[in-house]
């Protein structure tokens, strides 16, 4: 009983009627008009009413003609401002898709994606870090100062790497590479942690040089390998993948 309820509501809401036409007071006036022409003798009252009728006629049309206009103006409109809003939210969806919400850097599965590109295309020195004692940070003051301090640290790769590198949480020559380490590690060392922290934090590193064609994992696990040492020589310091190891 349900389904044929559902079915016989269904069949009333589909109609195989022809849509209204809005201008058939127009086409009958017009047919009129022609009858009289089409008459061999009429006199002058029976032109002026008929051209009367059709003036009222044309009237009301370019009324409809004006309203069907405006109401496509303000579709027009509203579809752009819809596109843009859409574009806009394509923006933002393909930002936080790619984007660390913290730090504003590059996600894990982004970096990935940028650094093997690079490597299958042009090869790339890879710089590693990670920051000395952090869990001793989270337990002492909390994972909010913890966040705090990852920002500090962003801040100061953004100020050496700059537009010329990316960074990601998870560039050429290996003198370069180890150049730009160091200079990071040095700027962080100088950074001094505001409250409830309140001192130096340090990092250490692992750079990796890798030709042309080498895999991510590859060159990940290179520099990876460094940083093991640099944490095992005393942290703070730059350690480069020996070629082999």
């Amino acid at each position: 009983m349900v389904l044929e309820m559902a079915a016989s509501v269904a069949s009333r809401g589909v109609s195989s009627e022809p849509a209204p036409d809005l201008f058939t007071s127009e086409a009958e006036a017009l047919e009129q008009v022609r009858s009289i022409l089409a008459l061999p003798e009429a006199d002058a009252q029976v032109y002026r009413q008929s051209l009367s009728g059709l003036a009222t006629h044309y009237e009301r049309l370019m009324r409809e003609t004006r309203r069907l206009i405006g109401r496509s103006d303000r579709a027009e409109r509203e579809m752009n401002a819809l596109n843009a809003q859409l574009q806009t939210l394509a923006r933002q969806l393909e930002y936080r898709a790619t984007h660390d919400a913290l730090t504003g850097v590059l996600n894990r599965g982004a970096i990935i994606d940028m650094t093997a590109h690079a490597l299958l295309s042009t090869g790339a020195v890879l710089i590693v870090l990670d920051i000395d004692h952090f869990k001793h940070v989270n337990d002492e003051f909390g994972h909010p100062a913890g966040d705090a301090v990852i920002q500090g640290i962003v801040a100061c790769l953004r100020r050496i790497v700059g537009d010329d590198g990316a960074i990601g949480r998870v560039a050429g020559q290996l003198d370069e590479g180890l150049r730009m380490a160091e200079a990071i590690r040095q700027a962080i060392a100088d950074h001094v942690f505001g409250h409830p922290v309140n001192r130096t934090i340090t990092a250490s590193f692992g750079v990796s040089a890798n030709p042309q064609g080498t895999g991510f994992d590859t060159a990940y696990g290179l520099a990876d390998s460094a940083l093991y040492h640099a944490k095992r020589a005393g942290r703070n310091r730059v350690e480069v993948a020996e070629e082999g190891e």
